[in-house]
């Protein structure tokens, strides 16, 4: 029996969805704060966390932060607030979906649903997927990242297992939330964005210039079936020790060295030469010759 966590200050919702959930099969433990919701957390075995947000001492935000640091279970917010940015700040610090009271606990109930459903280990074996550094492995739900673990939400992983499946391709955002979370999700909100910014921080990409979770402006994402890093820049010469002596009245650095090998990161040596401005009368000199 999956057994869900309710921590909400409001005892008459409390007892609400302890009844209703209780009904549709899931043992349903309850907590009237933060600190006694991530005791219970510490303790137990919990398969799923619905937070309310607005509660005395620490709030949802504060309890959902501080529960991903030691656990990945899934997280349904709840709060009186509909504000957007309420909902994109819940979804960044690790909350796997959310939903504005008041609410049908019919609703309630198909989200609890979809997200463990997203959970679940998948019955069938399959092979770990890989697009270049990145590996996503279904049956186990890890993923690498060059060799090291990234820890994703229940959300953030779907997503990424979508994109990495279908390496090479565009899919369109709705798509996308519907291959990872379910039709009735695909016009949540800005969501995706929101879970492929946090994918792209986690994977250490560059959110302005990213290599291998790739924004397609008006149609969605992608991952490349081999994505690789920006090549570097041009190597650039040692900055010459000289350079301020060179840029004395009537001189400008000439740039001749000798010696030197710049794919070991050995300077070379500055001839000390230099050239008048144009105009001055004396000759350019050699690098290496004359005092």
């Amino acid at each position: 029996m999956r057994r869900l966590l309710v921590i909400d200050d409001d005892a008459r919702l409390r007892d609400l969805l302890s009844e209703y959930l209780g009904s549709r099969g899931f043992a349903v433990d309850t907590a009237a704060d933060g600190e006694a919701g991530l005791a219970a957390l510490r303790s137990g075995a919990i398969d799923l966390v619905v937070l309310d947000v607005m509660m005395p001492g620490k709030d949802g935000f504060e309890v959902c932060r501080e529960l991903r640091t030691f656990s990945r279970v899934p997280v349904i917010m709840l709060t009186a607030r509909g504000d957007e940015m309420d909902r994109i700040v819940g979804l960044e610090i690790g909350a796997d979906d959310y939903m504005p009271k008041p609410f049908n606990p019919r609703e309630l109930l198909a989200r609890i649903q979809a997200v463990l459903r997203r959970a679940e280990v998948p019955r069938e074996a399959g092979a770990v997927l890989r697009a270049g550094p990145i590996e996503v492995d279904p049956d186990r739900r890890t993923v690498t990242c060059e060799g090291e673990a990234v820890s994703l939400t229940t959300t953030e992983f779907e997503i990424l297992r979508v994109l990495v499946a279908n390496a090479g391709r565009v899919i369109p955002r709705e798509r996308l939330m519907e291959l990872a979370r379910g039709e009735e999700y695909a016009a949540f909100d800005r969501s995706v964005d929101v879970h492929v910014s946090h994918i792209r921080r986690k994977l250490g990409d560059d959110p302005r210039n990213p290599t291998w979770l790739k924004t397609v402006r008006g149609v969605g994402y992608t991952v490349p079936r081999a994505p690789r890093p920006a090549p570097p820049g041009p190597t650039r010469e040692p900055a010459c020790p000289n350079r301020a002596r060179h840029r004395a009245p009537g001189r400008v650095h000439d740039g001749a060295h000798v010696g030197g090998d710049l794919a070991r990161g050995v300077p070379a040596v500055c001839g000390r030469g230099g050239r008048r401005v144009p105009g001055s009368g004396a000759v350019r000199r050699r690098a290496g010759r004359g005092g």
